[in-house]
């Protein structure tokens, strides 16, 4: 098992940016994909981004494509989600999380080690 914990977490006013940062303990970091999820309250969590264990190809939820970027550096155990032009609709708590294989997927079943959660809220 791994532990994760997010930070970056805050208050933005809508437009602005954010940068998310997941640190991971354990050396198997680098052989996982990560994700990021989001859960709002009264909703389900939803996918917001993966990257497989190279850090290449990630993928995005519709939502958030072209403004947010997951990277990871291997290195430092760590995985990022810069959120950039966020909207009144991004506020939730964000989630990493470390996935059961290398590359990343939509669902969160596919994940199995999950971080406590930062709170992202934008004002408008």
């Amino acid at each position: 098992q791994v532990q994760l914990i997010e930070s970056g977490g805050g208050l933005v006013q809508a437009g602005g940016s954010l940068r998310l940062s997941c640190a991971a303990s354990g050396r198997t970091f680098g052989s996982y994909a990560m994700g990021w999820f989001r859960q709002a309250p009264g909703k389900e969590r939803d996918f917001v981004a993966g990257v497989r264990w190279s850090g290449h190809t990630p993928v995005y939820a519709d939502s958030v494509k072209g403004r947010f970027t997951i990277s990871r550096d291997n290195a430092k155990n760590t995985v990022y989600l810069q959120m950039n032009s966020l909207k009144p609709e991004d506020p939730a708590v964000y989630y990493c999380a470390r996935g059961r294989g290398p590359e990343p997927a939509f669902w969160s079943s596919e994940y199995g080690d999950w971080g406590q959660g930062t709170q992202v809220t934008v004002s408008s």
